[in-house]
């Protein structure tokens, strides 16, 4: 039982971690690509919430 409940765990961990890494590369390539000025300040906010650091 506890070795499919950790597998499990380890899975969506693994799936998270590539969600996040496949929006903070997204909320990038917006910010350095966007047309308008506004998309690009927009997606440098969006990342800015994404790669928030604790100090």
């Amino acid at each position: 039982m506890m070795p499919t409940v950790l597998q499990h765990a380890a899975l969506i961990t693994a799936a998270s971690a590539a969600w996040y890494t496949l929006a903070v590369s997204a909320a990038a390539l917006t910010a350095v690509a966007a047309r308008s000025d506004a998309r690009r300040r927009d997606a440098r906010e969006v990342l800015k919430v994404l790669v928030r650091r604790n100090r």
